[in-house]
């Protein structure tokens, strides 16, 4: 699957990781209940720990949408738990350490900063329906009022 196939309206991409806490997640056991999937390149960085507290602070508004939300990174599971002990996170953390999910939902690829090209996720977020069916990407995030668009566009499905 590419970038292009990730598209509203398409199948969302099956994945099945390893989460903070134990255990693990899989998109089918969500069937029948939308899921907030949101990529992001590394815990405890600022933004992706502003990120993760914005959706934390409205995880109650999503539960009762009916909304699950989940982040996913490279990072290992240990690296999760410590994040989300730190800054008391309350949204399900899952490890896509070998970046196979991140590429089939087409957010792993080349990013350059600071003059340095390497290979990383690229922050995205997709809306998934009950069905299993893409409702709305939002690729190339800026943190900044996100979780509220987000939030929307879940109230409006």
């Amino acid at each position: 699957m590419t970038t292009a196939d990730v598209t509203e309206g398409a199948p969302a991409p099956e994945f099945d990781l390893p989460r903070d806490g134990g255990g693990s997640v899989s998109l089918a056991s969500f069937t029948g209940k939308p899921v907030v999937l949101y990529f992001y390149p590394k815990d405890d960085t600022s933004g992706c720990t502003t990120q993760a507290l914005d959706f934390t602070a409205r995880a109650e508004e999503f539960t009762a949408a009916g909304a699950t939300v989940l982040g996913v990174s490279k990072d290992p599971v240990k690296s999760h738990e410590k994040f989300r002990d730190k800054h008391g996170l309350k949204v399900a953390l899952l490890s896509d350490e070998g970046s196979d999910t991140a590429e089939r939902y087409g957010v792993w690829g080349e990013k350059k900063m600071y003059g340095r090209t390497f290979m990383g996720i690229e922050r995205a977020t997709f809306l998934i329906d009950g069905e299993g069916r893409i409702a709305r990407v939002w690729r190339k995030v800026k943190v900044p009022g996100h979780v509220d668009e987000v939030l929307e566009a879940v109230k409006a499905m």
